[in-house]
């Protein structure tokens, strides 16, 4: 749990820090992800475990997917940190289940899951109570 949280709050972060416009942190989003695929599959394999802590990309991905269309204020990014972290331990459906896929995907998928939770969260949020960025 703590690798997870110190990923997150990494990419907290460099998505304040970084001047992502919407279409450069999409590109980002899907190239750590594919690299994720890619690494998660191969350190597995290496060390033998499944989704073994060491690996934090997906943590990366889950959470930039949580900020991807929202403005990324303090406000914004801090309710976006603690709605992945909720999601990603809590993992509802079906993030679970998709933890048993083979591979790189298993390992990226439960995050992205629990990532797009925390960001439809954040967008009712916004829709409801009018919240600005």
């Amino acid at each position: 749990m703590v690798p997870g949280t110190v990923g997150s709050f990494v990419t907290l972060v460099a998505l304040w820090l970084i001047p992502f416009n919407q279409p450069s942190l999409i590109v980002t989003l899907i190239a750590v992800t594919l690299l994720g695929i890619w690494s998660g599959g191969r350190v597995e394999r290496a060390l033998g475990t499944k989704d073994p802590g060491v690996i934090v990309i997906d943590e990366v991905a889950g959470m930039m997917l949580s900020v991807v269309t929202l403005p990324r204020s303090i406000p914004v990014l801090l309710a976006a940190f603690v709605l992945f972290r909720i999601f990603d331990i809590w993992k509802p459906f079906p993030a679970r289940e998709s933890q048993a896929l083979s591979g790189g995907l298993g390992v990226m998928l439960d995050d992205l899951i629990a990532g797009l939770y925390a960001l439809l969260v954040l967008l009712a949020l916004r829709a409801v109570f009018g919240l600005p960025g």
